[in-house]
């Protein structure tokens, strides 16, 4: 058993995130997450809550707000390598970790990317890394 030191404050840690293939098959991704303190990452949220006000379609000159399905899928895939763009320092894909790739992983495998996201906030919020 290792011996706890508080205060002993890890760069990152690694996490094998598994999830479902579009064809049944699963899917796995070795993570190394960025690490963040419960308060570090509720300021992180915080950020990103704030930046998506400001990227929020605006209304048109009669007040309304047209939806469209592509448009936010398209938010919701780039929002999401933002987010994964933050939250990991690298992965064992052949791919380079960068906002391309990353967008390319959550418009192609958005299970991928809800499952990594879920994944890094269960680790820092709620300290489930096993």
């Amino acid at each position: 058993m290792a011996k706890i030191k508080l205060g002993d404050r890890p760069k990152n840690f690694k996490k094998i995130v598994k999830f479902p293939m579009h064809d049944g098959t699963e899917g796995a991704i070795e993570c190394i997450y960025r690490y963040r303190t419960r308060k570090e990452f509720g300021a992180f949220i915080d950020g990103i809550v704030e930046a998506a006000k400001l990227k929020a379609p605006a209304p048109s000159e009669d007040g309304e707000v047209k939806f469209s399905m592509a448009d936010l899928m398209e938010r919701t895939a780039g929002s999401n390598a933002e987010y994964l763009l933050q939250v990991l320092d690298g992965w064992n894909l052949d791919e380079d970790l960068n906002l391309s790739s990353l967008q390319q992983l959550a418009g192609g495998l958005p299970g991928a990317a809800s499952a990594i996201m879920e994944t890094y906030r269960a680790a820092v919020s709620e300290g489930r890394l096993g």
